[in-house]
């Protein structure tokens, strides 16, 4: 049975780490649902338009086995305010059920719903001093418990490559990023 990822986007979201989630994820075969809080176009940060499969609140009902969120300051302010994502991610760390944020969005949309308490995390560096909950790393990508975070976006199919391993296994990890060139 494939693995189930919903990526939440928003207006402004940051390009880069959107995609290489969405597109590293299913090089890997799991089923990705790319979650937008408002229309199903947004521009990212940098004027880029994706188009999601349908909107967080039509997902709102459904289980993952990740939520995850990328970054972009104004993305992720937009998606600190959905509260149908909100309510998801209350619903998936109670689960146990993984989460992944990188850039902006461990500071701007898990902190504040107390996602970080206790937890390792790492985040855009010059947001770290807003994981107030959190014991802060300083290394480009940090699994603790069910929270995957990440710093930004040159890190981005780093990160992308962490949750393949973590959902399908690290011989999977590893044949992606050959495929891609990447590091494994």
């Amino acid at each position: 049975m494939s693995k189930k990822v919903l990526v939440a986007i928003a207006d402004g979201i940051e390009e880069i780490e959107a995609v290489c989630i969405i597109d590293t994820l299913r090089r890997a075969q799991v089923q990705v649902t790319v979650a937008s809080a408002g229309n199903l176009q947004v521009t990212a940060s940098r004027g880029v338009k994706i188009v999601a499969d349908t909107t967080i609140q039509a997902s709102a009902g459904q289980v993952f086995d990740m939520i995850a969120i990328p970054g972009g300051m104004a993305g992720t302010e937009a998606l600190a305010r959905c509260d149908a994502l909100t309510q998801m991610l209350k619903a998936q760390a109670q689960a146990g059920r993984w989460i992944a944020a990188i850039c902006a969005a461990p500071a701007v949309v898990l902190q504040p719903l107390g996602l970080l308490k206790g937890i390792k995390a790492t985040c855009y560096p010059s947001l770290q001093d807003r994981l107030v909950d959190a014991y802060v790393s300083r290394e480009p990508v940090v699994v603790d418990k069910n929270i995957v975070t990440g710093q930004g976006p040159a890190l981005a199919i780093d990160f992308a490559l962490k949750l393949v391993e973590i959902l399908v296994g690290l011989e999977k990890r590893k044949e992606v990023a050959a495929g891609m060139l990447a590091r494994g």
